[in-house]
């Protein structure tokens, strides 16, 4: 079973913490000295065993700790904002999601709130542990120090960018000012992107190249995320040298040469954690008495009424748009169809759509890239090594939802009661680590870099690399002997013009990390270019819902590329302090 073990970052920080300071306390005579409920004592903390458990307790907030909505993996806010996907379900369960999906984001929304509030507790952790340091124990080395606060920034710099790339710019809060302290007067008027630098930079520059914990940020990962900081501030020669120096020589906290899993199933399977192409994963394990420390933010994502027969049983959340399924469609030579007519006539996909999982179904039989079926289950094809995807048997409303499931970080049928947790209301809990950077988006960022201001010729290396990965036939979705759809990949032979590489690597980052949380901030970024594919994305969609899923959906320049500011936070500070973002109210 895969459980927290000497070379995991431990998770369920705590009850361990707690148990230490008891046994602290229990072996001196002032055991009966009991202090003041919720209050450590700053002694115990100040030491290297305090000041690792407060780290760990910021660790222990990256993937939300229960709260959905703060996950690094973005299923609503990058994933679904994006057109990866939609809510899936039944439209009035969790329909506060209902109109991030439509873009219709309200001040009020607690799943916006739920997210600012949750990058927020990582950043208090974060300097917590930042505070603690300045009165450290004399016997904690300066190394050890050091080594602390580089991961502690590591950690914070995180929580900032998912608040930047989220809302804007918010307050900023560091280590030199806590509750009583001034906190409250704190406004959103400073740029972050200095701050998250800073931080980073910093990571960079103390963070050892391995750890003797795999779930430890390393110093690649460090280079890795500032890099991408870089690509969001279109800093594309500083992200570039980060990027040369990452692909030669950068390695995972275990010390394995970044490289890409040979076959694309397998980076997503729980079995082959901490592989080459991690380069930062939250750790998460099963058994361990709270499903907290497994992969928890997926609880809804699988597919519905399953029984013993297929993963989670519950509750059919986060289903695979048409026009993403369609997106994997592939012409005679094996290339993306990059003008957009993957979404016109034959070439859009055969569904089952409207029909039952027992009536005649006629599978499509087009081009298609191989990993649409280790990304989207569609009827008929093996999902993982449960059983063919039924359809709608699995699928709770398809007149909301669509006919497809997703499919990525779901469980195997081997996995369960190993790999998978049985301890909650759901199966749905899982060990597999969610890999928050992986070096598969490393290179194909590295290749954007180099289209601005690099050499296409070497942008094309790496895009090929990640499409010749694709193209392993030993990965390929199998039905018996023979692939389970007509799988036609191949590299390409050039990018033509600066323009045309651009639409290359922006589709295949499309393909590549789809469901991963990235498609709505890659689209953001890309500025005029995103907004006409997101409004593409949106003509195409809106009709394809007999439940009206999308009615009324529109995307509107300088107001929805940022959520709003969450109400509660303005009423409890003061409109003068936290300013709205535009679009959303007063501000």
């Amino acid at each position: 079973m895969k459980r927290i073990m000497k070379n995991k970052i431990r998770i369920g920080v705590i009850g361990s913490f707690m148990a230490f300071i008891f046994l602290m306390y229990s072996c001196k005579d002032d055991f009966l000295v009991v202090p003041v409920t919720g209050q450590l004592d700053s002694k115990i903390l100040a030491g290297k065993l305090g000041l690792d458990a407060a780290l760990i307790a910021a660790y222990s907030q990256v993937n939300g700790r229960g709260n959905r909505m703060a996950s690094p993996s973005n299923w609503v806010w990058g994933s679904i904002r994006g057109g990866d996907a939609n809510k899936g379900t039944d439209p009035g369960d969790f329909s506060d999601i209902n109109p991030i999906q439509r873009y219709e984001a309200l001040p009020t929304q607690g799943v916006i709130n739920d997210k600012y509030n949750g990058n927020y507790e990582l950043v208090a952790r974060t300097n917590a542990v930042l505070r603690l340091l300045l009165t450290a124990d004399p016997a904690v080395t300066t190394a050890d120090k050091t080594a602390i606060e580089a991961q502690a920034k590591f950690l914070r710099g995180h929580a900032y960018f998912e608040l930047k790339r989220g809302f804007g710019d918010t307050p900023y809060i560091d280590e030199t000012i806590d509750v009583g302290g001034g906190i409250e007067k704190v406004k959103n008027d400073q740029d972050l992107w200095p701050k998250i630098e800073a931080d980073f930079q910093f990571a960079v520059a103390n963070l050892p190249e391995t750890q003797g914990q795999v779930g430890r940020v390393n110093k690649s990962a460090a280079k890795a995320y500032l890099a991408k900081v870089y690509m969001y501030q279109n800093k594309f020669a500083p992200a570039k040298a980060l990027f040369d120096d990452i692909i030669a020589n950068g390695k995972t906290s275990n010390g394995k040469k970044y490289g890409l899993v040979p076959k694309y199933a397998d980076i997503f399977k729980a079995s082959n954690d901490n592989h080459e192409e991690s380069v930062w994963a939250y750790q998460a394990a099963a058994g361990t008495g709270s499903v907290n420390n497994a992969n928890p933010e997926f609880d809804l994502n699988w597919p519905y009424n399953t029984g013993a027969d297929g993963p989670g049983n519950c509750c059919s959340f986060f289903q695979p748009t048409f026009e993403m399924a369609n997106s994997f469609r592939t012409d005679a030579s094996g290339l993306p169809l990059l003008d957009g007519s993957y979404n016109v006539g034959a070439n859009q996909l055969v569904t089952d759509m409207g029909k039952e999982s027992t009536d005649a179904f006629t599978p499509d039989a087009g081009n298609l890239d191989p990993r649409i079926d280790h990304s989207i289950g569609r009827r008929g094809i093996p999902y993982l090594d449960w059983q063919k995807f039924p359809g709608k048997a699995w699928i709770r409303n398809q007149p909301n939802a669509g006919p497809y499931q997703t499919k990525k970080y779901a469980y195997y049928k081997s996995d369960k009661g190993s790999l998978q947790d049985n301890s909650s209301w759901t199966p749905g809990y899982t060990a597999i680590n969610y890999t928050i950077i992986r070096f598969a988006d490393v290179l194909l960022m590295a290749a954007e870099a180099e289209i601005e201001v690099g050499s296409l010729a070497t942008a094309l290396g790496y895009i090929n690399q990640v499409r010749n990965r694709a193209a392993n036939a030993a990965g390929f979705v199998m039905d018996g002997a023979v692939p389970a759809a007509n799988y036609v990949i191949a590299p390409y032979a050039t990018l033509g013009t600066q323009a045309n590489a651009r639409a290359i690597v922006r589709m295949e980052r499309k393909l590549e990390l789809s469901g991963e949380g990235h498609r709505f901030y890659d689209l953001m970024r890309w500025g005029a270019d995103g907004k006409t594919l997101i409004r593409a994305y949106i003509a195409y969609e809106k009709d394809k819902y007999p439940s009206g899923a999308y009615t009324g959906i529109s995307f509107t320049d300088n107001q929805d590329e940022l959520l709003p500011i969450p109400q509660n936070q303005i009423d409890l500070l003061g409109a003068d302090i936290l300013k709205q973002n535009p679009g959303f109210g007063a501000n």
